[in-house]
C-alpha cells in the first residue's frame, strides 16, 4: 500500500481487497491488472499512471510511471508497463494468467497487457463493477457527508435566479455555488457512450428534447458536440425548471434533482410533481435487500399510470427505461432499477431514484435523491425539501 494513507482508508482498502480476491479466483486467473483511474483509486486510494497487480491471494503490487516519488509497501517505480513481469519475478512472484478491464481498455492496450501474462487474458471488468456496487461503511460515510453538503447547496439555488435569465445563465450560477462549496466538479461516467459537464438544467419544452445519451431526461444542449442539457431557453413565467447537478466532494458522486417554477406553480404542475414525489416514496417503501430491481421499476410505472402519467413519465416519445441507478465513483454504477434488470438490492448498494414527468408546454417536474441500502430499507443521503420552489 502507499504511504501516508489516512487511518480510515488503509483498513478500508483491505476490506475492498477481501471482496475482490475471491472473484479473481472464480475467473480462473491468478491476478487482475487494473489501469483505469477509478479502479486504481478504488483499490489503492490514489490515481496514478501505471497499474495495480492484484493476485487471487496475497498482497497487491502497484507499478507507478507518474507521478515520481510515490512510496509504500509493494510500490514500484517503472518507466513502462513491460517492466511488470520482471519486477514480479524479482519479488519471487509468478506472473500467471491475468484478468483485465476489458470494457475500458483501448483496442491497442489490451493485447499489450495480455502479452505480458502467461496465457490469454480474460475480461475482469464485471468483477470490479460488482465490487464497487457494494459500498463499505467507510464509503457510505463519505457519500453521507457529500449528500448533506449537496442538499445544503440546493437550498441556495433560488437566490441565484434573476428575471430574464436563460437556463444556461441559471445553470452557471448553480454550478458555481457547487464549486464554491468545494465540489470537485468532476462527473465520471462508466463507458464512453455518455458525456455531460456537472449535470443539466432543463426548462420548458427543452426537458422533452430527446438526447442520444441514456440519462433520465435529455435536453437539446448548447451545441451538437454535447447534445444534452440546457439550450439557452429563456426562463419565462409558467415554466418549470428541473435542476439535476451532481456533487463530487471526495470522489464519490451524489445525485439529486429538484424542481423550480418561474412564478407560482399551477395546480396541474403541483399535482404532477406530487405524483412524482409519491412514486419515489412508493419505490423507497418497497426497496429492501433481496427485492428485484426490475420490480421496483415496474412499481414506478404502475404508480405513474395510476396518476394518469403513463404517457409522460420519464420522457415523451423517447423514454428512459429505468427509474434509478447505482452511483459512487461513477455516476452510473450498478445496480440499475430498470427494465430487464436481473439484479436484486443488497446492503451497501447506493442508488439514485429519480421519477420525472413531462408536462408539454410547461417543462419537467420530479425529484431525485441518493439512497443507501441498509439491512432494513433505504437511508436518504440527500435530505432536502422535495417540494417545488418558486423563483421570482
Amino acid at each position: 500500500m502507499f504511504d501516508a494513507l489516512s487511518p480510515e482508508l488503509a483498513p478500508d482498502l483491505r476490506r475492498r481487497l477481501a471482496r475482490i480476491q475471491p472473484g479473481i479466483k472464480s475467473l480462473d486467473v491468478d491476478a487482475i491488472v487494473l489501469c483505469t483511474p477509478v479502479n486504481l483509486l478504488y483499490t489503492s486510494g490514489k490515481i496514478f499512471s501505471g497499474c495495480a497487480w492484484i493476485p487471487h491471494k496475497g498482497e497487491p503490487h502497484f507499478f507507478v510511471r507518474r507521478p515520481q516519488g510515490l512510496t509504500g509497501t509493494n510500490v514500484h517505480a517503472i518507466r513502462n508497463i513491460e517492466e511488470v513481469p520482471a519486477v514480479l519475478a524479482k519479488a519471487g512472484l509468478a506472473v500467471g494468467r491475468w484478468a483485465l478491464e476489458g470494457e475500458e481498455l483501448t483496442w491497442s492496450f489490451w493485447p499489450r497487457l495480455s502479452r505480458l501474462s502467461e496465457a490469454p487474458a480474460v475480461n475482469g471488468s464485471g468483477l470490479l463493477r460488482r465490487a464497487r456496487s457494494i459500498k463499505t461503511a467507510y464509503e457510505i460515510s463519505l457519500m453521507r457527508d457529500a449528500g448533506l453538503r449537496h442538499a445544503k447547496i440546493i437550498a441556495t439555488y433560488p437566490r441565484h435566479f434573476k428575471p430574464g435569465m436563460t437556463d444556461q445563465q441559471f445553470a452557471l450560477e448553480c454550478e458555481a455555488s457547487m464549486r464554491r462549496a468545494g465540489s470537485l466538479g468532476l462527473f465520471r461516467i462508466h463507458g464512453n457512450t455518455m458525456e455531460i459537464f456537472m449535470g443539466s438544467v432543463l426548462a420548458g419544452d427543452n426537458a422533452a428534447a430527446a438526447s442520444p445519451y441514456d440519462f433520465a431526461l435529455g435536453g437539446a444542449g448548447l451545441d451538437d458536440s454535447m447534445p444534452v442539457g440546457q439550450n439557452n431557453t429563456k426562463l419565462l413565467p409558467g415554466m418549470t425548471v428541473l435542476v439535476d447537478i451532481a456533487a463530487n466532494f471526495n470522489g464519490y458522486l451524489t445525485d439529486c434533482s429538484r424542481t423550480f417554477s418561474i412564478g407560482p406553480a399551477s395546480k396541474e404542475v403541483k399535482r404532477a410533481h406530487q405524483w412524482a414525489i409519491d412514486i419515489q416514496a412508493a419505490v423507497v417503501a418497497a426497496a429492501k435487500p433481496g427485492v428485484s430491481c426490475e420490480s421496483l421499476y415496474q412499481l414506478a410505472l404502475d404508480t405513474a399510470a395510476q396518476g394518469g402519467y403513463a404517457d409522460t413519465f420519464m420522457g415523451l416519445g423517447q423514454k428512459a427505461k429505468f427509474i434509478g441507478h447505482g452511483t459512487g465513483l461513477y455516476i452510473n454504477e450498478w445496480p440499475v432499477l430498470g427494465a430487464r434488470s436481473a439484479a436484486f438490492l443488497e446492503p451497501g448498494n447506493v442508488i439514485a431514484i429519480e421519477p420525472k414527468i413531462i408536462l408539454p408546454g410547461v417543462g419537467a417536474v420530479g425529484v431525485e435523491d441518493t439512497f443507501a441500502v441498509t439491512e432494513t430499507g433505504l437511508e436518504n443521503l440527500t435530505p432536502c425539501d422535495p417540494q417545488i420552489v418558486e423563483l421570482q
